[in-house]
């Protein structure tokens, strides 16, 4: 027995009563006040950075002292290692400001602890410049030791600061939260149907399945019409 061709099924929309990913909401104030204190932290410490290596006289004064028994050319190689150890450090640092201020200003939450633990080994690094404006022993430190090193620093370490209590305001707190999907519409009335997604709709006239229609023999292998005795 022959059965007819099942038509083409109506088109319907995929998916209905589910939201997407929402859009990001704005950078508050409080976090784009953040970004520009970060960009003013990396600033502050590339000038200190080129403060310091201008101190060559007085790295060579601290060397010479902790050091009577050094040469010239010993004394002079312990200030170029100076330099270079403080113009390494420096550009690593003012790099690490450009990074955190640009990627929290995006919302990554990882960067905002990143930065929260940056400044709590920069207050440790103020420490060891105010030991070092006292008295304190190498050529790195000698570099960043005098007056005005000391009050670069200390600017750098307030803005620092303020960049981290601006992130952790909680205004700026909302905007650090993962996005949250919508909760999916109410679903359809129909027993095939999936919480939030379109039913199978039903089968049109003249299809098998459709009430009235032929319907197919349970076992596909036997003869719908047996041979008469």
């Amino acid at each position: 027995m022959a059965y007819p061709q099942p038509g083409p099924y109506p088109a319907y929309p995929q998916y209905p009563g589910q939201s997407g990913m929402p859009a990001k909401p704005p950078v508050p104030k409080t976090v784009q006040n953040a970004f520009y204190l970060m960009l003013a932290g990396a600033g502050l410490t590339l000038i200190g950075t080129v403060v310091g290596l201008t101190q060559t006289s007085k790295m060579r004064e601290t060397i010479t002292s902790k050091n009577p028994t050094f040469t010239t050319t010993q004394v002079d190689n312990a200030v170029h290692a100076g330099i270079a150890i403080a113009a390494v450090f420096g550009l690593i640092e003012v790099g690490l400001w450009i990074w955190m201020a640009f990627a929290n200003r995006s919302g990554k939450n990882w960067a905002r602890i990143t930065a929260t633990v940056f400044f709590g080994i920069s207050c440790l690094s103020v420490l060891g410049l105010l030991a070092a404006s006292a008295g304190g022993s190498g050529p790195f430190s000698a570099a960043k030791a005098s007056g005005i090193g000391v009050a670069i620093g200390i600017i750098t370490w307030l803005v620092g600061l303020a960049a981290v209590i601006m992130l952790w305001n909680k205004q700026s707190s909302a905007y650090f939260k993962p996005p949250q999907f919508g909760a999916g519409g109410p679903g359809y009335p129909y027993p095939y149907a999936m919480p939030g997604q379109e039913p199978m709709p039903p089968a049109a006239p003249g299809q098998p399945g459709a009430p009235g229609s032929p319907q197919p023999p349970a076992d596909p292998w036997s003869n719908p019409n047996p041979p008469q005795q």
